[in-house]
Parts: C-alpha cells; structure tokens; sequence
C-alpha cells in the first residue's frame, strides 16, 4: 500500500506554501538561470499552490495558479501558461473575485500567456481588461506592479 504523505500542522504548511512561493519569484528576478534552477523554477511553484489547496482560501489558491502561469511564461511554454491562467480566472470567479487586484493580475497573466501562445488577438483583448481592472485598484502599492507587468506586454 502507498504510503501518504505526513500530516503537517497548518502553521508550518502555511509556511512552506509562503516560503515556496517567495522562493519562485526570486528563481523568476534572477538575470540567468541553470536548466536546474528552471527545474526549481516549475516545482517550487507547484509545491506553493500544492500547499495552498490544504490550508489557503481561494484567493490563495488563484494566486497560485497566477504564479505557475508566470513561470511557464517565463520558461516560454505557452499551454501550461494559458492553462494556469485560465485556472487562476475561474477559481476568482468562482470565489467571488477575491481582492481587488487579483482580478487585474488574473487578465494580466492570460495576455502573457497568449502572448507567449502567439495569439496576438487574445494577449490585446486580456491586456485591454487588465488595463480596465487596474483601474479599479484601491491602493498604488497594489496596482504597481500589475501596472509594471502590462507594460512590459505593450
């Protein structure tokens, strides 16, 4: 019989889904990575959401997927971004849209994704959505960086 994997308590699985998902964006800034830290890349992203599914909220869970859809944009592999971003969107909106940034984020990682894809059409149509979702940013400190992120789409 196979054995499962231990039970952690919810502090220390919530700080492995954290500290993963730190750990991905600082594999994301780097200015060169090994085809071993582009591994790391994929899997530490993978094990944050991984850990969010078993002490997150939804909001953490589309964040997540957010993340997964970046490192496959970064790595250039165009269907699992699309797939990550679109997971990212549905579970947003299956939760009642979560903070009022993630909505924009969401939009922001399907352009990329399909800007990665190729699909011109589409990157356009998300970017135009995050742009108007931006928008409705409360707080600059949260709108920054998904401002950043557009721009660096076009």
């Amino acid at each position: 019989m196979p054995t499962q994997p231990p039970e952690l308590d919810r502090e220390t699985e919530r700080r492995l889904a954290a500290g993963l998902y730190n750990e991905t964006w600082r594999l994301i800034e780097l200015p060169a990575r090994s085809p071993a830290q582009d591994d790391d890349l994929i899997h530490t992203a993978h094990a944050s959401r991984y850990h969010w599914s078993r002490v997150g909220e939804a909001v953490n869970l589309a964040r997540g997927e957010y993340l997964c859809s970046r490192v496959y944009a970064v790595l250039e592999r165009p269907e699992p971004s699309v797939w990550h971003a679109r997971r990212c969107l549905e579970i947003l909106t299956e939760a009642g849209g979560g903070e009022d940034h993630d909505l924009a984020a969401a939009y922001e990682a399907l352009a990329r994704a399909y800007g990665v894809a190729g699909d011109r059409e589409q990157m356009h149509d998300w970017l135009a959505r995050a742009r108007e979702a931006v928008e409705a940013i409360a707080n600059p400190k949260d709108r920054r960086p998904i401002e950043e992120d557009i721009r660096s789409l076009g």
